[in-house]
């Protein structure tokens, strides 16, 4: 055993002890879809006194985190978004009006002057008066007057308890230095009134209503008031009603107004649905494609298939590791990453099977000699592929939001692991196996020393391809322009997420038909809504922006139909957000384009990356109008698998094209067309044998995967079929036609046809 397979054993036996040592010892952070809950986004707005920024935002994530720690939420989280958005997950709560509660009022905490009761006769105060009339906390109303002081100058509010002096329950007050002398002032002028005087209470207002009206105690004089630290709010108060004004008064104290601009809610049975199908999606995926790649490579492929085993192992260790919530379009992409760990194990192999023909009876040790030179020359094609995929992964991250974010980080920790499992797990076991006698000796276990079934048959066959590339062009631009006409026609399912409304999903007891549950809805007075049916007891019920009594009354009337109606699954998107959302869809696909178009530059040339691109365009417009035919919904989920195929159609087109940029390099100013048709030949075993490891990863998510992850492996399965379509029969032929108008020494189409096709890949000196 040679030191560099030493050095690569005792890396990987390190890497897998280590997330060994993780996955047993640490427990992997489960979403809000997963384990459920809700998730809200509050969008920050300008008021009068305070401007939304950075920093009123990151004081307004301060009040909420202590408003909800206060209410003893399981581990919630409140982060800031951008600038102006504050990120809530709330587990376990899966009431949007629980989510309510628990967020208390969202409007800014004031202090008011009493005026007195309102006359009933008399009109409410007009709009631009100073004056307000609102309801108080004993369900009267109180006319109050202009406040200068507001909540963000309350430094504490505490519940406390005097057993001593029979006081019982009080709330004391400690105000911030300015706003401590508005504080004596209010009081000071409310105490100039008669005790019992409405006009002697001070008002504490929020969300446009009175949460407490104290009067000030007969011992304050007129025009003292009362100093910070000395005030107590007292009455008869039970614990928990003052330990809630104290809650109020403290965590209402909003620097400046918010509002829900998005709202998930997902029940736990459905999270736990999923985890149970991703499981089984995983299990059935991951073993037919062991036993696949172990068929395909024998031996060799049987120890691919454990390395496979470990790079599942270091995947799971580094999320949970690094804290990473993991959601259901991640648990999802992580399922996924395991067909695409086969790809560099592949494409190694393959490059060795060549190596191993070439070498045989040239050598003493042809089959280590072969996996060696395998595994270099492959290292290109694994590293500029997985990098096309890792920037789509980083697009995920940096402009998805919510549970794409999961995927996208995900996808990249699988890459990243992939990599590490072939090139050094992989090579490790193969290079220690290799240097047995009896795998060296008997070719049919090693599986290096077989041909291939499909390299066989294109060895004896000889295609002669693309010698009417603009007839493939052809039928390309026929398939795209069928998809172009079915989104004209059938336009397409925008999700919530890109429209905004509001899209719930519920589960009955009792079969509900379709026509029953709309007429259900149309009577009580939501004619409008859109319901769908996944089976006879799930429903999904989309409408305009509802509020929380609106959708109470949905769900009223579904039960009058099917009995015990369970909510499990509540989306809410703001009209703004779901325009940004859409708008972040399109920077995306526009960025994607141009960030894979100038690496391909740098990689290769211009016309191989304009090649590639123009696949990738191709497989992303046949994928929309796919969806858009079928009807299927376009939201955050479809986008990422969309960004997925991309990865994926530049990853087989930078295959095809490293393969063609070394056959091309061997005669430099030889026409491109022998070097394009022996590259193809030669990756058509790594494009079947990979496309076959995906296949039957996204077959199992998409059978097995349940409603939610059904879509998503749909998009990539055509993804995918239609990528490695275009990988050779669009980007090759779209690269010879560009290259045939260059001046310097490109074929012409008369000499392309003068020459004898058959036999040219072996004339150009490779090997198929």
């Amino acid at each position: 055993m040679t030191r560099a397979t030493t050095v690569r054993a005792v890396l990987a036996a390190v890497v897998l002890l280590v997330s060994l040592f993780v996955t047993l010892t640490m427990s992997p952070r489960l979403g809000l879809d997963l384990q459920g809950g809700t998730r809200l986004v509050l969008q920050a707005k300008d008021s009068p006194t305070a401007k939304a920024d950075r920093e009123s935002t990151d004081r307004t994530v301060e009040v909420l985190r202590q408003r909800i720690d206060a209410l003893g939420v399981a581990e919630p989280t409140v982060t800031r978004s951008g600038e102006d958005r504050v990120l809530i997950e709330l587990p376990d709560v899966t009431d949007p009006r629980e989510a309510a509660e628990v967020l208390g009022r969202t409007a800014q905490l004031t202090f008011h002057p009493v005026l007195g009761v309102p006359d009933d006769a008399a009109p409410d105060p007009k709009p631009e008066s100073e004056e307000l009339v609102l309801p108080d906390e004993s369900g009267g109303r109180l006319r109050l007057g202009a406040s200068d002081l507001s909540g963000a100058g309350v430094k504490d509010a505490r519940a406390e308890f005097d057993g001593q002096r029979g006081a019982g329950w009080s709330v004391s007050l400690d105000f911030r230095d300015d706003a401590s002398r508005d504080w004596t002032r209010l009081t000071g002028e409310a105490a100039c009134h008669p005790p019992q005087d409405e006009r002697r209470r001070v008002a504490i207002v929020l969300d446009e209503k009175v949460i407490s009206s104290p009067q000030v105690s007969p011992s304050v004089t007129c025009g003292a008031g009362l100093p910070s630290g000395t005030t107590q709010i007292t009455g008869s108060f039970s614990a928990d009603e003052a330990k809630n004004l104290a809650l109020l008064i403290k965590g209402g104290a909003l620097p400046v107004p918010v509002e829900v601009v998005e709202q998930r809610t997902v029940g736990p049975t459905l999270g736990a649905e999923a985890i149970s199908a991703s499981a089984r999606a995983a299990v059935i995926g991951a073993g037919l494609t062991a036993l696949f790649i172990t068929f395909v490579y024998r031996l060799f492929g049987g120890l691919a298939a454990l390395a496979l085993a470990g790079y599942t192992l270091i995947s799971y260790a580094a999320l949970v590791a690094l804290g990473v919530t993991l959601t259901l379009p991640g648990l999802a992409g992580f399922v996924l990453a395991i067909g695409m760990a086969v790809d560099a194990n592949v494409l190694a192999f393959e490059r060795a099977r060549e190596e191993y023909a070439s070498r045989s009876g040239r050598t003493s040790r042809p089959l280590r000699s072969a996996l060696a030179a395998g595994f270099r020359n492959a290292r290109t094609a694994v590293v500029d592929s997985n990098v096309t995929t890792l920037l789509a992964a980083g697009l995920l991250f940096g402009l998805g939001s919510g549970p794409v974010k999961g995927f996208g980080v995900t996808l990249a920790i699988g890459v990243l692991v992939s990599m590490f499992s072939a090139l050094v797990i992989a090579r490790a076991l193969t290079e220690m196996a290799a240097g047995s006698r009896f795998v060296t000796d008997f070719p049919g276990v090693n599986g290096i020393g077989l041909r291939g079934r499909v390299r066989t048959y294109l060895t004896r066959r000889a295609p002669q391809l693309f010698r009417r590339s603009r007839r493939w062009l052809g039928v390309s631009t026929v398939v795209v322009a069928l998809a172009v006409l079915g989104v004209a026609l059938r336009g397409l399912n925008l999700g919530v997420e890109f429209t905004g409304g509001r899209l719930m999903e519920y589960t009955t007891s009792r079969p509900v038909g379709i026509d029953t549950a709309r007429t259900a809805l149309a009577d009580a007075g939501f004619a409008d809504a859109e319901v769908t049916t996944a089976g006879e007891r799930e429903l999904s019920v989309r409408t305009g922006d509802t509020g929380d009594r609106a959708e109470a009354a949905i769900r009223d009337a579904l039960s009058a139909e099917g009995g015990a109606t369970t909510k499990v699954r509540d989306d809410l998107i703001g009209p703004s957000l779901g325009d940004e959302l859409r708008r972040h869809a399109l920077i995306a696909l526009g960025i994607a384009v141009g960030a894979q178009l100038l690496y391909l530059a740098v990689r290769f040339r211009w016309s191989f990356a304009v090649a590639s691109v123009t696949a990738m365009v191709h497989d992303v417009v046949i994928l929309v109008g796919v969806f858009a035919w079928l009807g299927r919904p376009i939201d955050g989920i479809f986008l990422a698998a969309l960004l997925t195929v991309i990865g994926y159609s530049v990853n087989d087109s930078v295959v095809v094209f490293d393969r063609v940029r070394e056959l091309w390099a061997r005669r430099p100013g030889s026409p491109l067309l022998p070097a394009a048709r022996a590259a193809v030949l030669q990756t058509v075993p790594r494009t079947v044998n990979t496309g076959m490891g995906a296949l039957f990863i996204l077959t199992a998510l998409a059978v097995l995967g349940g409603d939610s992850l059904r879509d998503f492996a749909l998009a990539l399965l055509i993804g995918i079929c239609v990528g490695t379509y275009s990988s050779v029969f669009t980007a090759v032929p779209v690269a010879l036609e560009m290259e045939s108008r260059r001046k310097d020494g490109a074929p012409t189409r008369q000499r392309q046809r003068t020459k004898p096709e058959r036999g040219r890949a072996a004339d150009n000196g490779a090997r198929v």
